[in-house]
């Protein structure tokens, strides 16, 4: 299924998109897409809706965030080669943990704000898992048993407040707006395998990251199953697991986001998204 929450901010509704693509309203079915609908009953009970039962929504919808009420947003740092390589960094012996508040998530398509004082906002484009049943220290062969989907972030960051600003990396990942999802949740039966997905970001046009989650150094379940370790990880919270190279800091000379330039990016079967820099 492709689970998509549509509408303007403060209004969203469930929905499904059909095989032609068009948005099926679920608000009939469940309240939301959030932590109580993404338990394997209601997904079960979701699947087995008649789709051409469930009303078609009528003309341009915005795409929200895929899950409302996201309660954690965890990310991963450093997790392709060629990305560590490009920062002059070693790949890490064990992954790279940090948090993005919850406050700078957004749709799929929605604009991205430069913050006050930005100077160096940059690109990042990555496969989300978004986690389906509690996890508290699982294997690694138990870990896909507890992912609802997948889905696109971009992980936008400020490298000049993350990198030179004293402290830890969250404060240059946090901004308003540095986190937009979707624009819909693939459950786990719409990608076949998630270490074999396409990657792809361009800036104006211009492709600059190019990349395959093959070339993760801590594949997907590895993940979920070690930062289930360090915190117990609920329905509803996004995993998000590393860019590969093709960054604006990795470029020779260093390219960033200014107002005016349009990002596009996508991954294999979770769609594309679109943003234009305010």
């Amino acid at each position: 299924m492709r689970l998509v929450r549509f509408g303007a901010p403060g209004s969203e509704r469930p929905g499904l998109l059909d095989s032609d693509g068009r948005i099926r309203d679920l608000s009939g079915v469940v309240r939301d897409i959030d932590a109580t609908t993404l338990s394997p009953a209601l997904l079960a009970r979701i699947a087995a809706t008649d789709l051409a039962a469930l009303p078609a929504v009528a003309g341009q919808q915005r795409f929200a965030p895929p899950v409302g009420a996201i309660g954690k947003l965890i990310a991963i740092g450093l997790n392709y080669r060629d990305h560590a390589a490009e920062a002059g960094l070693a790949a890490p012996r064990e992954p790279v943990i940090f948090m993005k508040a919850t406050s700078c998530i957004v749709g799929a398509n929605d604009p991205i704000s430069l913050p006050r004082g930005a100077l160096k906002t940059d690109w990042e484009v990555e496969l989300g898992i978004v986690i389906g049943a509690r996890a508290s220290y699982v294997s690694v062969a138990d870990a896909p048993r507890h992912v609802a989907g997948y889905l696109i972030a971009h992980d936008v960051s400020e490298r000049s407040f993350q990198l030179e600003r004293g402290g830890q990396w969250d404060k240059g990942k946090g901004c308003d707006t540095f986190g937009p999802l979707g624009p819909w949740l693939a459950t786990p039966d719409e990608i076949a395998d998630p270490q074999a997905l396409d990657l792809w970001l361009k800036v104006n046009g211009e492709i600059m990251q190019q990349g395959n989650t093959c070339n993760m150094i801590f594949p997907c379940a590895q993940l979920l199953s070690y930062v289930s370790e360090f915190m117990t990880l609920l329905p509803g919270d996004v995993l998000i697991t590393g860019t590969p190279a093709g960054v604006g800091m990795g470029r020779k000379p260093p390219r960033y986001l200014q107002a005016g330039d349009v990002v596009e990016l996508g991954i294999t079967g979770l769609g594309t998204q679109r943003q234009q820099v305010r």
